[in-house]
């Protein structure tokens, strides 16, 4: 464990008591030797598991390469991954960067862009939702609707409202003559793991082309398979004019992806936005590697039918616990809701061996891996549910 005390690094994170120094499939361990089932992926990252050989081959053979150029130079693997993104969606051109935030940055000023200079129109503001989350650079942060990560950042910048999320009756009132697009997430997952309606999404879909809107769908945590289908967006039938992605993309490389429509590309010419380090030949070379075995191996359909036989066992183990109010997700984004705060449980959980984590306070979230073998998310499950017992138990004896 580091020694945080004397760290020469900025304490922004309030990170668990453990250094972890191996990972290897569903596996980590620590420095003491402790090993753990992994339930988190380094948040929705690692999705092949820790270490795939597959994307380890791909790595290596372009370490022995190429490593950086900038964009000022053609990227070949950045067409082959562009080309694999775009075939497996609705998108038609797709902007590379480093992460979720910068990819959401990415979504806001081509919005606004495609406004003010392909449509020639003043628009500039953006609807979100209360309870969403989409980064912490200024401006997603500020589209972000909790106020928690926005404290001693004054003055924000403007252009974004917080609409309630899943209440199709208020929305429409939020729309100004300044609006150019509503951004949301199909599940919300930092701020609960709350899954959107589908009467809530298509009353989103139909005012975006009532009113000329562009439809954003962040999908940095739930792309590429999270939730049962490689898009989430998949789930509702509907088709946004711009997606973000990141997490799951490069198996734990740095980088973000920007998607959209042709209608957009007019709106991003040369010189409107950039990165230094956005989709290098080894980030690139790592996502390629991680949506060719998505895709190959049909895991999507893999994680939609774990994904059901994990809720299913964890609402007949958890249910009748008086500490559990609901078990809910898509895929293998599951959250667990507690009538209390979970950081006591949690730390229970991992000193047994399983690694979970938070989305607000009262709210286990589980994001095992998309090749976990069912043997392991059965003991993980089987595991959790008699530590809430034991939890609940002693709560309720006082």
């Amino acid at each position: 464990m580091g020694n945080e005390k004397n760290s020469a690094i900025f304490p922004t994170y309030a990170r668990y008591p453990f250094t972890m120094v191996k990972g290897e499939g569903s596996r980590l361990w620590d420095d003491t030797g402790k090993e753990y089932l992994d339930f988190v992926s380094g948040i929705a990252v690692t999705s092949l598991g820790h270490a795939p050989q597959v994307v380890k081959e791909k790595l290596v053979q372009q370490l022995d390469q190429l490593w950086h150029t900038s964009n000022l130079f053609h990227i070949p693997n950045q067409e082959t991954l562009a080309q694999l993104l775009t075939q497996n969606s609705v998108a038609d051109a797709v902007f590379f960067c480093n992460s979720g935030a910068e990819a959401n940055e990415a979504a806001i000023k081509i919005a606004r862009r495609y406004h003010q200079k392909v449509l020639g129109e003043k628009r500039y503001e953006i609807i979100t939702f209360q309870q969403s989350f989409h980064g912490r650079t200024l401006a997603t942060l500020t589209a972000t609707g909790q106020d928690k990560v926005k404290e001693g950042f004054l003055p924000l910048p403007e252009g974004f409202v917080h609409a309630p999320y899943n209440d199709v009756a208020a929305l429409e009132g939020y729309i100004t003559d300044k609006t150019c697009a509503i951004m949301l997430e199909l599940v919300i997952a930092e701020g609960g793991v709350v899954p959107a309606t589908p009467e809530f999404v298509q009353e989103v879909a139909r005012l975006c082309k009532a009113h000329k809107l562009l439809l954003i769908v962040d999908e940095i945590q739930t792309g590429l398979g999270r939730t049962g289908k490689l898009f989430a967006y998949e789930h509702y039938g509907i088709e946004p004019d711009i997606f973000t992605l990141a997490k799951a993309l490069g198996s734990g490389f740095p980088i973000g992806a920007m998607l959209g429509k042709a209608k957009l590309i007019e709106a991003f010419t040369a010189g409107s936005h950039g990165s230094t380090f956005g989709g290098t030949p080894i980030a690139t070379a790592a996502a390629i590697a991680t949506v060719e075995t998505i895709l190959a191996q049909k895991l999507p359909a893999r994680v939609a039918e774990l994904g059901a036989y994990a809720m299913d066992k964890l609402s007949k183990g958890l249910q009748g616990n008086p500490l559990v109010k609901e078990v809910r997700g898509k895929g293998l984004l599951i959250g667990i809701e507690c009538t209390q705060p979970v950081a006591d449980l949690i730390a229970e959980i991992h000193n047994k061996g399983l690694l979970v984590l938070t989305a607000g306070p009262n709210v286990i979230r589980l994001l095992p891996n998309f090749l976990i073998t069912q043997e392991d998310l059965d003991s993980g499950i089987e595991l959790l549910c008699s530590i809430i017992a034991t939890h609940s138990a002693a709560v309720v004896n006082g």
